[in-house]
């Protein structure tokens, strides 16, 4: 499998909240990897997930994403901005 990742991704267990809907609407998740590109992140289910939304992680960090792939209950996210 060719990995395409921009930068190398480092382990993780984060809580974190996907929030959408000019932040009337946010779904827990957590980070299971990191780097300055991405993120892989875990979810209940990707319904009703936009492609595009604000992380927030557990130390307050926000960072606005694009899902790349989705499947089962894991999305790819890459940083933008």
């Amino acid at each position: 499998m060719e990995e395409r990742r921009q930068t190398q991704r480092h382990r993780t267990l984060k809580g974190a909240s996907i929030v959408f809907n000019e932040g009337r609407s946010a779904i827990d998740c957590t980070v299971r990897n990191l780097s300055d590109a991405g993120a892989n992140l875990r979810v209940t289910s990707i319904l009703g997930i936009p492609d595009s939304f604000t992380l927030q992680m557990s130390d307050k960090t926000t960072r606005a994403c694009r899902v790349v792939w989705r499947k089962a209950a894991e999305l790819g996210v890459v940083f933008e901005g």
